[in-house]
């Protein structure tokens, strides 16, 4: 949250979930997301679960912090977690969703309670009806992503099934999945009526996305960004402080988590990308990273990543 406040916040944040089980505490690796929060946008904090007493427990002891809001997560696609029954999972079991919702919107009843979910577990068979719940039980936000647990990150998004969304929920919907460029926001606020996106995994690529969709919107040219500032921006990343313990082969692997994005908005022939993962030392890594993005000063980040690579 840091590292993307520093190059363009979005509106506000979401927490990594907090797991919810009978035994549950809160993580204090989350907790700091709200507690060391300086930002400057409020953050949302995310619950993961099905146990309804553990869940209003957790919900009310969070209310305690300074968090915009709760918010349930029944989109996670992970099968370690939908096998659950949590995350993605709920999708399956209408009437639990409706018995989660109504109790926590009793206990959440000071600020707003939110809903991040999919579009169904397998199919849509009960996608209606779960629109219908969070009506009934006055949820304040609803994020969609318009793929089902299944699909996983793969395969076309369903964006018309949030538009029926939008067009079927009382409160405002913020369209997710695959929103990878300013342009390709702009088009899905268009083609549903959401009233904002919401930007996961591709906001790692390129942190100056959101300030990228806000020129876009305003009508304004998208103001490029030279590959000496993303170079910059892989330094910000390697240096994260809770990171800095780690095992150099470790912080290797994790900082190639993040150059998957990178790469594919760097270099479209994918030469970077493969070179990357095979590299296995620091000074190997970061002598790539010269290489592809010092070598040329003119050159700029894509504005879309290439997804052929």
């Amino acid at each position: 949250m840091k590292v993307i406040a520093h190059y363009g916040s979005p509106d506000y944040f979401f927490t990594e979930y907090f797991r919810v089980n009978d035994t549950s505490r809160l993580s204090r690796s989350i907790l700091a997301a709200i507690t060391e929060n300086d930002t400057g946008r409020p953050v949302f904090a995310q619950m993961i679960g099905e146990s309804i007493p553990d869940l209003v427990r957790t919900a009310k002891e969070l209310c305690g912090y300074n968090i915009a809001g709760v918010d349930l997560n029944m989109g996670c696609p992970a099968p370690r977690i939908y096998r659950k029954n949590v995350g993605g999972g709920l999708l399956l079991y209408p009437e639990k969703v409706d018995r989660i919702l109504g109790e926590l919107r009793s206990a959440v009843n000071d600020r707003p309670l939110t809903v991040k979910m999919r579009v169904g577990f397998e199919n849509t068979d009960n996608f209606y009806e779960i629109l219908d719940i969070i009506n009934r039980h006055s949820i304040d936000l609803l994020s969609l992503h318009g793929r089902t647990v299944k699909d996983m990150y793969h395969g076309v998004v369903k964006y018309d099934l949030i538009a029926e969304a939008v067009r079927r929920v009382h409160c405002p919907v913020l369209a997710n999945g695959n929103i990878n460029s300013a342009t390709t926001a702009v088009e899905v606020l268009s083609q549903t009526g959401a009233a904002g996106v919401m930007v996961g995994r591709w906001a790692i690529g390129n942190p100056w996305l959101f300030n990228q969709i806000r020129q876009a919107l305003q009508g304004e040219p998208i103001a490029p960004v030279p590959l000496v500032e993303v170079r910059n921006y892989i330094d910000r990343l390697w240096q994260t402080p809770t990171r800095a313990t780690m095992p150099e082969r470790s912080r290797v692997g994790y900082l190639k988590m993040f150059l998957n994005y990178i790469a594919l908005s760097v270099d479209a022939e994918g030469h970077f990308l493969r070179l990357m993962r095979q590299t296995s030392s620091e000074i190997e890594l970061f002598n790539l990273c010269d290489r592809f993005l010092l070598a040329d000063l003119t050159k700029t980040l894509a504005l879309a990543p290439s997804l052929s690579v």
